[in-house]
């Protein structure tokens, strides 16, 4: 007998789910909506409450309808109207319940799974007492997508009036019922979208219909900056009118800003992009002033607008707050050119800098024929010694083959004889004499002319830490992390202002120090040095690390990577001279340079 009553309960609550999905549909409002999902879950499917918490524009969950029978005493379900859950928590919650199909279960004894943002309740029902019992703390979760896979919300269920965990075919039935929520909650979010772009529309209309007054009034109470702006006659370029929001914006009353243009607010770097930008349909992304004396990132679009019988009237601006957008910008090229972990300036901006300082010409200083008028050659006609008489940061006397290297094609051509020390703006970078002597031996350059040799010059000071390696070994790798933070905050207060501390890689940096002679540089390496050894305190232990130093000297026509080689070469020699663990061959380490 029972088994011959099954068709007939199956038949009736197919008749109950199809008057609920056509009280889905007859819904008008996306608030009625779902509430006729909540109400249909609990009277068409077996359960005692139900809730939906809908996807807000922001990726959060927020409960927006809830629904249980008076009878059942729950006392839970209701007071979660309005309360959100972060989506990576929903997330995270889907992805450990088992997979009943579409629908999600999370037996009670993984309630660990839910965040604590996730409004949730837990019913008083009985306790289980077999093994396939609803559990007060289960819970059944129906995500619902729309039909380009977004998730669109979750509808969940409680307590099925069976007291047993939902079989096959209610679980069906609710897969279906929810199937069928989905594209009602998305039928409804259309209607509500078209009716906005209606309204849109209709307003579009009545402001192409609106006399001045209704113009004045869109102008004035837009939420950012307008501006109109004189196209003929002698106020050209003029702002006429301006809105509160621009006022806001840069700080400036609205009498002070019509006696003005956007030529005398914005940034004179960018003035010439100010007159690029085009009158109709220009735009341009520029700095305009604050009263406060700084700049405001802004970006300015222009329409024209104009008279059916007389052509061009006036020039409408809408200007855009962009500030924090140009600071995240700024912030993500400060993280292409700065290693992650010290804030250090990085291989490639260490690099770009050097690219920068150096050209690939060296600097004319041989003095030419009397009365030839041929160029003079570079250096007399010989690649000046980076080496030459210099002494390691200890004393310690060593010397490196230089590396000769004159720059590739497509360089700028040589200067004119009687050029000074650069091309156009740029100075050359030239190795400092050893000696600033008058007619005694030196083995530097001399300036433009030969009146006196150069004393000084851009180093290159290769920094190796000594120990570092045994600090990763035995605290690993976050004590060596917090050993490089610290080396690098040590540097940096050693060094002058305006010099440049860069990490090369590893344990590795380098400092760039320019205008600056042998004797300084030997001193500032010193420095670098003593900055570095005192022991520092790390997780409550004391390390210490050792320092090797290396000082090259760059000048123009040698490459960065000619640079930097000189430098590690005589941080190399430094190192072995005090007996110090090498790294490596010096093939390794050039290739490692070059790479």
């Amino acid at each position: 007998m029972e088994a011959e009553s099954e068709p007939y309960v199956r038949l009736a609550t197919l008749r109950t789910l199809h008057r609920v999905v056509a009280d889905l549909n007859a819904a008008r409002s996306l608030a009625g909506t779902l509430q006729a999902v909540v109400e249909g879950a609990v009277h068409g499917l077996g359960f005692d409450a139900a809730a939906v918490s809908l996807v807000r524009p922001d990726g959060d969950l927020v409960v927006a309808a809830v629904w249980e029978l008076e009878e059942s005493a729950m006392g839970g379900p209701s007071v979660l109207l309005g309360q959100v859950g972060s989506r990576e928590s929903w997330d995270r919650l889907l992805g450990v319940s088992d997979h009943w199909g579409t629908l999600r279960f999370l037996p009670y004894d993984r309630g660990w799974a839910v965040a604590s943002d996730i409004p949730r309740w837990i019913g008083d029902g009985p306790m289980p007492v077999y093994a396939n019992d609803w559990h007060p703390a289960d819970g059944l979760l129906a995500p619902m997508y729309s039909a380009g896979g977004d998730l669109l919300g979750v509808l969940s269920v409680d307590r099925p009036r069976s007291g047993k965990r939902p079989g096959a075919w209610t679980r069906e039935a609710l897969e279906m019922f929810s199937l069928q929520a989905s594209i009602a909650i998305g039928n409804a979010r259309l209607r509500a979208e078209m009716q906005r772009a209606l309204a849109r529309l209709e307003k579009e209309q009545q402001a192409l219909r609106a006399s001045e007054e209704s113009f004045r009034q869109a102008f004035e109470y837009a939420p950012s900056g307008m501006a109109i702006t004189e196209l003929h006659g002698a106020g050209r370029g003029q702002l006429t009118r301006v809105n509160d929001a621009l006022c806001r914006l840069l700080g400036r009353p609205r009498a002070v800003l019509r006696q003005q243009s956007f030529a005398d607010l914005v940034h004179p770097d960018d003035r010439a992009l100010l007159e690029r930008t085009s009158a109709e349909s220009g735009r341009a992304e520029l700095r305009l002033s604050r009263r406060d004396g700084g700049y405001q990132w802004v970006c300015l679009r222009n329409s024209i607008v104009a008279d059916a019988a007389e052509g061009p009237s006036f020039l409408l601006t809408h200007v855009e707050d962009i500030e924090d957008r140009k600071r995240h910008e700024l912030q993500l090229a400060h993280r292409a050119s700065h290693d992650a972990l010290t804030g250090l300036p990085n291989s490639a901006e260490l690099k770009a800098r050097l690219a920068r300082r150096l050209c690939p010409e060296p600097q004319n200083t041989g003095a030419a024929g009397p009365g030839d008028g041929s160029h003079p050659q570079p250096y007399g006609g010989h690649r000046p010694d980076p080496y030459a008489g210099f002494d390691g940061p200890d004393g310690a006397e060593s010397r490196a083959e230089p590396v000769h290297h004159y720059g590739a094609e497509g360089y700028p051509p040589p200067a004119a004889p009687d050029a000074p020390l650069g091309y156009g703006e740029h100075v050359h970078a030239v190795v400092p004499a050893d000696h600033a002597v008058g007619g005694d031996v030196w083995s530097g350059p001399f300036r433009s002319g030969g009146a006196a040799p150069v004393d000084k010059g851009l180093a290159v000071i290769f920094c190796d830490l000594d120990g570092f390696k045994s600090i990763n070994d035995r605290f690993g790798h976050n004590a060596g992390d917090a050993v490089l933070v610290e080396v690098a905050r040590r540097l940096s207060q050693a060094v002058r202002d305006g010099d440049t501390v860069a990490r090369l890689g590893g344990d590795e940096f380098v400092v760039l120090a320019d205008g600056i002679g042998r004797e300084e540089a030997k001193d500032l390496a010193h420095r670098l040095r003593n900055a570095i050894i005192p022991p520092m305190r790390i997780d409550g232990r004391a390390m210490r690390v050792g320092v090797s130093l290396g000082i090259g000297w760059a000048g123009c026509g040698m490459s960065i990577e000619e640079v930097l080689h000189t430098a590690d070469e005589r941080m190399y020699d430094e190192k072995r001279a005090r007996g110090g663990a090498v790294r490596g061959a010096r093939g390794e380490r050039s290739h490692r340079r070059a790479g």
